[in-house]
């Protein structure tokens, strides 16, 4: 059997939980606030940019990392085998560029 609990203890115990229910209700009224919405939907917002724009960087990086290799050799000197013939076709491409845009005038 339960122990028998004095009015006082009764009034106590009533005292505390409806403390404790105001408490809980303030933190609804807080989650629920339309500025704590928006601001927890702008901050999944931003972590989610921040997340994508994180592997971009890393995606460029690597990309970057991967495009030196190819025209710089271990000692970082350029390597003219490859840098020459990709020289020409930029050369040759801004050439067509210009020579289009000078008949594109006329």
């Amino acid at each position: 059997m339960s122990e028998a609990r004095t009015p006082a203890e009764i009034e106590a115990a009533i005292v505390r939980r409806r403390q404790e229910l105001a408490a809980t209700l303030d933190e609804l009224a807080v989650r629920v606030h339309p500025k704590t919405i928006a601001g927890d939907a702008k901050a999944r917002a931003a972590e989610a940019v921040d997340r994508t724009v994180g592997r971009a960087y890393v995606a460029v990086n690597r990309a970057v990392s991967d495009v030196r290799e190819r025209f710089v050799d271990e000692d970082g000197r350029p390597r003219p085998e490859r840098v020459v013939p990709v020289a020409l076709v930029a050369v040759g491409v801004v050439g067509l560029l210009v020579v289009s845009a000078r008949r594109r005038r006329r």
